[in-house]
C-alpha cells in the first residue's frame, strides 16, 4: 500500500535568470513498512524534498498524494488534520518543548489530536518506557542528554500512530554510536507496525537501517540502492543508550 507518491514534484526558488531549482521533477512512491534514506551534499535539494513531502512546503508544481489524500487540494483545516494524524516529526536540533517534562512533550500532540489527559499520560509513558525512559519522565530537555532528547522526539513523533515519519538529520547532534543505535529503535518500531520512514541525512553508517537509499544532487534523483536493513521487523530493540 502506498504511504506516499510524489509525482513530477519541483520547487523553483527566485525568478528569470536568477532562479534556483532545488528540487527538479523528482517522482517517487513509498509504500507501508518502507524506511528510505535520503541521501546527497549539501545544496542538492534533499532538505527541500522532505520539506515538502512534511506539507511544511509548497511545491511549485507536481503532486504530493499522502495515504491518497492530494495534498494540494486540502483545505488549512483538512492540512493540520494530516499532519497530526499521519505525519510524524524528527528534527536535528529534537524541537523539545524546554518548559515541559519529557512524559508532557510526548503528551501534548496526544491531547492536541483530542485523546483525554488519562489516555494521553497512560500512552507517552508507554512509548518513553519502551524506550528505557522510565526514569526521565519528570525531566527537563536541559536535563537529558542528546540521545535521551532524540528518544523523546521518537516517542513523540510515535504518539499519533502516523503513517509517516519524517527525519530531517536526526543524528547530526548525536554522537555515532548513539545516533546509530537511536535511529535502529525507531526504524525497528516503524517497521514492527508497517509505518514508513524517510530519513535525510548525509550519514552513510543509516544505510544499515534502511530498505532504501536515494541519492539526491542538483535537485535530481541520481540513483536508488538497497539498504542493509535485514528485514526483521520483530520490535527487538536491541541497544538502547541509558
Amino acid at each position: 500500500m502506498s504511504v506516499v507518491e510524489v509525482k513530477n514534484l519541483s520547487k523553483v526558488y527566485g525568478s528569470g535568470h536568477t532562479s534556483v531549482k532545488a528540487v527538479d521533477n523528482i517522482n517517487l512512491k513509498i509504500e507501508a513498512g518502507d524506511i528510505v534514506l535520503i541521501m546527497g551534499p549539501s545544496g542538492s535539494g534533499k532538505t527541500t524534498l522532505i520539506s515538502m513531502i512534511g506539507t511544511l512546503l509548497k511545491p511549485t508544481s507536481g503532486q504530493i498524494i499522502i495515504d491518497n489524500e492530494d495534498t494540494a487540494v486540502l483545505s488549512d483545516t483538512k492540512m493540520a488534520d494530516l499532519r497530526l494524524h499521519k505525519l510524524g516529526f524528527m528534527f536535528q536540533s529534537f524541537n523539545l518543548l524546554s518548559a515541559l517534562t519529557a512524559e508532557q512533550n510526548v503528551v501534548v500532540p496526544l491531547i492536541v489530536a483530542g485523546v483525554s489527559k488519562k489516555q494521553s499520560i497512560a500512552k507517552a509513558r508507554k512509548l518513553l518506557e519502551q524506550l528505557h525512559l522510565e526514569k526521565r519522565l519528570n525531566n527537563l530537555p536541559k536535563n537529558l542528554s542528546g540521545g535521551e532528547k532524540q528518544r523523546v522526539a521518537v516517542a513523540r513523533a510515535l504518539a499519533n500512530e502516523p503513517k509517516l515519519i519524517l527525519a530531517d538529520e536526526p543524528t547530526a547532534n548525536l554522537d555515532t554510536k548513539t545516533g546509530l543505535e537511536v535511529m535502529q529503535l525507531l526504524c525497528n518500531t516503524a517497521c514492527g507496525e508497517n509505518r514508513a520512514v524517510i530519513i535525510v541525512s548525509h550519514d552513510q553508517r543509516l544505510k544499515s537501517v534502511a530498505k532504501r537509499v536515494i541519492t539526491i544532487e542538483d535537485g535530481k534523483l541520481i540513483r536508488e540502492e538497497k539498504g542493509n536493513h535485514n528485514n526483521n521487523c520483530s520490535m527487538n530493540h536491541g541497544n538502547i543508550p541509558r
